[in-house]
């Protein structure tokens, strides 16, 4: 199988040698290519500058098109980490952030993609349309990081870049595990999945995968939480672990449904070492059966309370691991529309735009768009029938049961750190008719 073609952008006037086109409002305009002097020569600096400019979509499909130089630029993975940086550092939204999920209750060989901007920008009248891609099996998507998204089926994990179409080959590992995480090693420039595995003898066991040639298995510190302990005063919200990019922290949220207890749990892929960081505290009159949510906002992390029945508190961390930089974002009055069904969660915040408008999983399973100036809401036309999950009901009225991640596009690919790759894993999946 081939990799999925990325659509062509349209392009539908070249300007000819000596034509003379005339604009709408009738000035004349002479578009000319002279022979008589060489083209100008753009320095290799200035060539990589205009290129980091690019979004990754658009260079991916440029990229068979251009010549040799230019195409081992782009293919490079310095460039892709320095396309990254920027595009990141600059907006976000260069990237073309979009949300992968998959089905945790049926065992669909297909994954959905949406975009996020189309979701913003779309709403409510023409709906945002998911491309599901197919694979082999049934893949459960363990995490995202620059680009990447992790995937494992219960006997191999490998890595999948959705907008280049490259996957790593995959990578036995055959072990049943109850937490996971993956993301980036900054420092050492290493990409790592963190599983805490069942021993077939009974107990647990808590290893790092490390990617790269000699990709290998190592057993660390044993996770500082004990999973199946009843006497536990807390428990452990989500099993996946949120990457923070910048930090090299994965980070599970442990809260109490008997006290105000809430903290997070952090790794540290960089050390390998664990610490807890305090969050802010609820309320003694709030709900507190109602579990908090963790999230991943603007490159911070933010966690979402209900508050006294009546809203909704949203806090980002600005500066990570310090307590004391907890800010409270925003305040979401509870909306009738959002609660029916009642469940026991707090809003899951997804993306954040610039303007102040948040897209949330709502409790009843529904996606939402919410103005923070003016406390509006909104709900997003996501049109997912062509996502090969029949037996789910359309992503418009209910999310659940799904898994999402959110992921940035990017050139990254797992041969630049040494893994083999193939473009075969991974393809558009065609509904029968």
């Amino acid at each position: 199988m081939k990799r999925a073609p990325i659509p062509d952008d349209d392009d539908d006037s070249v300007a000819r040698k000596g034509k003379v086109v005339t604009t709408t409002e009738g000035w004349p305009e002479l578009l000319r290519r002279t022979t008589t002097k060489p083209p100008p020569i753009l320095l290799d600096e200035l060539i990589a500058e205009i290129l980091l400019r690019i979004p990754a979509r658009s260079l991916v499909r440029l990229r068979n098109s251009v010549c040799s130089s230019w195409r081992t630029l782009i293919s490079s993975s310095q460039f892709a980490k320095d396309h990254l940086r920027r595009s990141m550092a600059v907006d976000p939204a260069l990237t073309h952030p979009r949300i992968a999920y998959y089905s945790s209750r049926y065992s669909y060989p297909t994954i959905g993609v949406f975009s996020i901007q189309s979701v913003f920008e779309n709403r409510p009248h023409e709906p945002t349309r998911v491309v599901a891609y197919e694979g082999r099996r049934h893949r459960l998507i363990i995490g995202s990081c620059n680009g990447l998204l992790c995937l494992h089926d219960n006997e191999r994990a490998m890595l999948w870049n959705p907008c280049t179409g490259f996957t790593s080959q995959p990578l036995e590992i055959g072990r049943i595990f109850y937490v996971c995480g993956f993301g980036y090693d900054h420092v050492n420039d290493k990409y790592k999945l963190f599983l805490i595995e069942e021993k077939k003898s009974g107990g647990s066991v808590t290893r790092i995968f490390t990617f790269g040639p000699k990709s290998t298995w190592r057993t660390i510190q044993d996770f500082p939480y004990r999973l199946r302990d009843h006497n536990n005063k807390a428990i452990l919200i989500n099993t996946a672990g949120h990457f923070v990019s910048g930090t090299g922290t994965l980070n599970w949220l442990l809260c109490s449904c008997l006290t105000s207890f809430v903290e997070v749990l952090s790794l540290d892929l960089v050390k390998e070492t664990y610490s807890q960081i305090s969050l802010p505290s609820r309320d003694s009159d709030d709900d507190l059966s109602v579990f908090p949510q963790l999230a991943t906002l603007r490159g911070c992390l933010a966690v979402c309370y209900e508050t006294k029945k009546t809203h909704w508190t949203l806090w980002m961390m600005k500066e990570y691991g310090v307590p004391q930089s907890w800010t409270k974002l925003a305040i979401i009055p509870r909306h009738p529309l959002l609660l029916d069904p009642p469940l026991n969660c707090a809003l899951e915040p997804m993306y954040m735009l610039k303007n102040d408008v948040l897209l949330v999983n709502s409790p009843n399973g529904k996606f939402v768009l919410c103005n923070l100036n003016d406390d509006s809401i909104d709900f997003p036309n996501i049109d997912s029938s062509g996502d090969g999950m029949t037996k789910l009901r359309p992503l418009s009225r209910c999310s659940g049961p799904r898994i999402f991640h959110i992921y940035h596009e990017s050139l990254v690919s797992p041969s630049h750190f040494g893994l083999p790759t193939c473009s075969s894993e991974m393809w558009l999946f065609k509904p029968s008719l």
